[in-house]
Formats: C-alpha cells, sequence, structure tokens
C-alpha cells in the first residue's frame, strides 16, 4: 500500500508465520501456535513489526482475525485494520492506528503456484483505495493498494528455490506477475490483469527485465515492455533473503509505479539465517485477553 509521498505499508496477518525462526525450530508442526500480526512502514519514521505469538493470541470468526492486540475485521465491504504493535531493534516504539481498505471490487481467481496445490495465491483485491491513520507523524494519508493472500500446507524452501512477485496499476486496474522457480528444475510464469470490476484475463507475458540486485545482493527481475529498463524507486524491505520495493517498470506504453517483491529461499534455507531473524522477530508465546 502506498502514497504519492513515498510512504508505504505492509500489513500481513500470518497463522504459521512463514519467516518466524521459532516456527521453523518448532517443526511448523502447530501453526496456530505461531501467529503475526507484521507491519512495516516505509519512509520517513518507518518501523517494523513481527511479533511471534502462541495460540492463546489468536481469535477467529467468519469476517474477524485477532491476533493479540491487533486484528483484521471485514465490516461493510472494507477490510479494518486495526494495530497495536512494538517495533523491532534498532528503533523499538510502539506502532498504533487504522489502516483501512476499501476494494473496487473483489475476485473469485485462486492460482495454484504448483501442479500439487501445494501452495495457492489468492488475490482477493487486486486494485483498493487505501487509508493510514498511524499515531505518528505525516502517518495520515490515502494511497492505493492491494489485498491477497498465500496459502500453503508444505513449507516455501520445500518447494521452491526463488520467485518474484509484482503488482502495478494498470488500465484503470492492477496488472500481476508472479515468475518462480521450483526445487524440481519447472517455472511458474504468470501475467494477469484485474479491471475495476474484479474480472481477470491472462495477458501475454511481457519481456523478463533485469534490475539491480538488492542491498544483500539478491537477484531481481520483473517485466517490462521490450527495451525499457524498470528501477527501484523506493527502497522498502530489504533482508538477505528478501526483497520489497517500489519499482517503475514500463507496460504497453504505460509507466507504472508498483510493488516487486523477490525471494531467494535457497538463503533462507540456511540454518545459520535463523538466529539473525530471531533478533527481528521475538518470540511473545504468552497472551491474555481481558474479556
Amino acid at each position: 500500500m502506498r502514497s504519492g509521498g513515498g510512504r508505504a505499508v505492509s500489513v500481513i496477518g500470518f497463522i504459521g508465520s512463514v519467516f518466524s525462526p521459532w516456527y521453523a525450530w518448532s517443526g511448523r508442526r502447530d501453526p496456530e501456535n505461531h501467529v503475526c500480526l507484521n507491519v512495516a512502514t516505509y519512509g520517513p519514521g518507518g518501523r517494523f513489526t513481527m511479533t511471534d505469538r502462541g495460540r492463546t493470541a489468536l481469535r477467529q470468526t467468519a469476517d474477524t482475525l485477532q491476533i493479540g492486540p491487533s486484528a483484521m475485521r471485514w465490516q461493510n465491504g472494507q477490510l479494518l485494520i486495526d494495530i497495536d504493535e512494538i517495533s523491532s531493534p534498532p528503533v523499538i516504539s510502539r506502532v498504533q492506528g487504522r489502516v483501512t481498505v476499501t476494494p473496487s471490487a473483489l475476485t473469485t481467481v485462486e492460482l495454484p503456484l504448483t501442479p500439487d496445490g501445494t501452495h495457492i495465491w489468492r488475490p482477493f483485491a487486486p486494485t483498493c483505495t487505501v487509508e493510514v491513520d498511524l499515531d505518528a507523524p505525516g502517518w495520515r494519508w490515502q494511497g492505493h493498494g492491494y489485498f491477497d493472500a498465500n496459502f500453503g500446507t508444505r513449507a516455501l524452501e520445500q518447494d521452491f528455490t526463488y520467485w518474484t512477485w509484482g503488482r502495478f496499476p494498470h488500465q484503470g486496474g492492477s496488472t500481476c506477475f508472479y515468475d518462480a522457480t521450483r526445487r524440481d528444475g519447472s517455472t511458474l510464469a504468470m501475467a494477469t490483469h484485474f479491471d475495476e470490476t474484479g474480472s481477470a484475463q491472462a495477458i501475454p507475458l511481457p519481456p523478463k527485465a533485469p534490475m539491480k540486485r538488492s542491498l544483500w545482493a539478491v537477484k531481481r527481475t520483473t517485466r517490462a515492455d521490450a527495451g525499457y529498463t524498470p528501477k527501484q524507486v523506493q527502497n522498502m524491505l530489504d533482508a538477505p533473503f528478501y526483497s520489497r520495493s517500489a519499482v517503475k517498470t514500463r507496460l504497453q506504453g504505460e509507466e507504472t509505479t508498483g510493488v516487486h517483491e523477490a525471494l531467494d529461499l535457497r538463503r533462507f534455507r540456511s540454518p545459520l539465517l535463523k538466529p539473525m531473524l530471531a533478533v527481528r522477530v521475538p518470540r511473545r508465546a504468552g497472551w491474555t485477553f481481558k474479556d
């Protein structure tokens, strides 16, 4: 979710906190005992929160996901995200407020990322308006964003070695790209355009276009018109195995800036990485709701 002023926010609710070292060390046998609301804000005063919580912090209904002090709920056609988290080092502070996500429409699309369906991408609403109201100077703004989900029955690193994903506002809706290399050597290459009514159409894949590696030297590519060189316009999240950034590209003659992600699962499999992640992802197993 991004504003026109160089600020952005990402919110991810996890049941089975995929990137938590605590979940990995547990053997990933009990996803409901490793839940998290990951909130990252980018731009001046940006913060990162990713607290791994135990099962007592989880409450679910048909339209609500509550994780400790924070919650997402679906109400009157909007996703309301109430945030009350503590950011990770090096700057430890409270991150509080609300993010409201209003889709232009909902889709019925599901994309299996593996032939046996162990991983599925569900783009609920690729085109949204976002209102951010956080308790921090400069963190009240409106922008564009998206609402999607990934589901899996196996660890990402069991089935993939590398993937990139991008979502770009385009032609009154959004165009999404998924490119992945599976561990068996097979590949996934997908391009889909979603209009403002939620209708999805597979479109011809533009050529792959290389980008500069991230600060941690994660390889990055995206899609662009032939001869165009995409470029990063805002660094968001940079980790040894993962990059999230705002990227400018050109699609069918239209320049557009969207969110791009690159994930190196070979690096993520390294056992040396897990203690590093533990610094950024604290474990808080105990939680008691007041009611």
